[in-house]
Formats: structure tokens, C-alpha cells, sequence
């Protein structure tokens, strides 16, 4: 509600002491974003100094950022490593489970319904309803809690997909357990499938358009 601040709040006297804290608030919450876990504050607080103040950078603008970049890219091959080992882990672990099939390609999945009918073929559009998470059960996606289902060609989605929908026939419902090569791969999605993620899916196949 404008214009309502916490106690602590205001305990920020001036104007520009709440403004400071909350543009504070915000970079944080952007750099934490990125996957950093802890800085040094100090550090931080001087920079913002040296630039507002005008005085010589202990490290200039162009060195700064040749050691962010380097630094996020450590952080990248890092989230990369752990994601991949994990998801390998989780996989094998998997495929010793009776009700779990493994295809050719490293797919897994697990029938929960069977349909009936003819399986769609990859130039088919399909509608589906669909529940997504990573191996550590956070939700990513999901048609099911937005209450409405999606409709999309059979090959124009991962090819972790692409399989699992000409194995399914209308009525059918899968969970698939996708490694990342035939889900994002090293790039990721968004903010919340990391470079090499294994996915996991509930799958739904309502009908072939």
C-alpha cells in the first residue's frame, strides 16, 4: 500500500536513505538472480562511492567486466557439472526401477494410463495436458495448475517429446524422465531449467488435432 512502511523502514530517515536501501534491495535481488550466494559488501558499498564521488576505480570499468564475466562463466560450468552428475545419478537410479522403460536414446518413462487409438505421428498437432519439474520435485511449468491445457505440433518441442508423443496414444498418460540432451541442454530455459537439467513430466495425451 503506498505511502506504508514497515518499523524497520523507518528507521531510514531521509528520503534519499529509503531510496538507497530500496535501489540496494533491488541489485541484490538481481545479482542473487544470477547465482551469486554471498558478496562482499564493503567491496560494494566503496565502488558505488568511488563512481558517485568521481574518484580514480580501483579496478577500471573495462577490467570489471572482463572479471564479472569470467566469474559468472565459472558459475555457469559449475551449475553445468553439478546439473549433469545429478541428473546421471537420478537417471540410473531410474532405469533400475521395474515400471520405468528406457529407450534407445536415453528417454525414460513410465506408463501411468494407456490410451487407445493411433499414436500421433511427428508432423501431428496434438493437445496435451502437462506437469513439469525438475529432479528435485520444484515445479518449472505446468498446463495442469494453470488449469488449461496447450495445443502444438509433436515436433515443434523437445525432442525428449517428440519421442514420448508417438509412443502415446490419445487418453494415455506418461511420466517421462528426459536427460538434458534431448531436453535443454547446456543452455537452459529461463530461470528455473539450469544448463543440463534433467526434466521430469507428467504427461496427458487428450486428443490428436
Amino acid at each position: 500500500m503506498t505511502g506504508v512502511l514497515t518499523l524497520s523502514a523507518q528507521n531510514l530517515k531521509t528520503e534519499m536513505e529509503k531510496v538507497s536501501y530500496s535501489l540496494g534491495v533491488s541489485v541484490a535481488n538481481s545479482v542473487k538472480a544470477q547465482g551469486l550466494e554471498s558478496v562482499d559488501a564493503q567491496a560494494i558499498g566503496q565502488a558505488f562511492t568511488d563512481v558517485f564521488e568521481g574518484k580514480e576505480l580501483a579496478i577500471s570499468e573495462d577490467e570489471a567486466n572482463v572479471i564479472l564475466q569470467e566469474y559468472f562463466q565459472k558459475l555457469a560450468n559449475k551449475a553445468l557439472e553439478a546439473n549433469s552428475e545429478a541428473g546421471k545419478v537420478f537417471l540410473a537410479e531410474n532405469a533400475k526401477r521395474e515400471e520405468v522403460t528406457t529407450t534407445a536414446s536415453g528417454l525414460q518413462y513410465e506408463v501411468l494410463l494407456e490410451g487407445e487409438g493411433e499414436s500421433p505421428k511427428a508432423t501431428d498437432e496434438v493437445t496435451v495436458h502437462y506437469h513439469g519439474t525438475l529432479i528435485d520435485g520444484s515445479v518449472f511449468d505446468s498446463s495442469v495448475e494453470r488449469g488449461q491445457p496447450t495445443t502444438f505440433p509433436v515436433n515443434g518441442v523437445i525432442p525428449g517429446w517428440v519421442e514420448a508423443l508417438q509412443l502415446m496414444k490419445p487418453g494415455a498418460k506418461y511420466k517421462l524422465f528426459i536427460p538434458s540432451d534431448l531436453a535443454y541442454g547446456e543452455r537452459g530455459a529461463g530461470q528455473k531449467i539450469g544448463p543440463n537439467s534433467t526434466l521430469v513430466f507428467e504427461v496427458e495425451l487428450i486428443s490428436i488435432n
